[in-house]
């Protein structure tokens, strides 16, 4: 089985969702995970806080720095994640698919290195 990340991508410049609305949100993507755990597809999910309370770490000349804010200066962050094994990309998709349904925000769906060149 191959992993794949699918990535939340938030637009933090879009008007909060409501309470409600968010209580919509998270039952959908509730169902989703359910699904994927019935299937056997499910290995990790998360939730991320807003990029504002981010720290970056930078190397430079074997020392660090540390600076506040995110990495990349824009308006769409990623916002969580689910790890998921599959058979294949054609079925990460799928379930690429549904979480975008469910929680109403683009997925990008990115395989694990698995040491093969592609």
């Amino acid at each position: 089985m191959n992993q794949y990340l699918l990535a939340v991508q938030f637009d933090e410049s879009a008007p909060s969702p409501s309470k409600k609305e968010l209580q919509e949100q998270m039952a959908r993507t509730g169902k989703v995970i359910d699904e994927m755990r019935s299937a056997g597809s499910w290995v990790f999910v998360g939730g991320l806080r807003p990029s504002h309370a981010t720290t970056v770490v930078r190397p430079d000349n074997g020392t660090t720095t540390m600076t506040d804010g995110p990495f990349a200066e824009t308006k769409e962050q990623l916002g969580g994640f689910w790890v998921i094994q599959c058979d294949d990309l054609d079925q990460a998709l799928s379930w690429a698919e549904k979480c975008a349904l469910a929680c109403g925000c683009p997925i990008e769906v990115r395989p694990f290195n698995d040491g093969s060149e592609d």
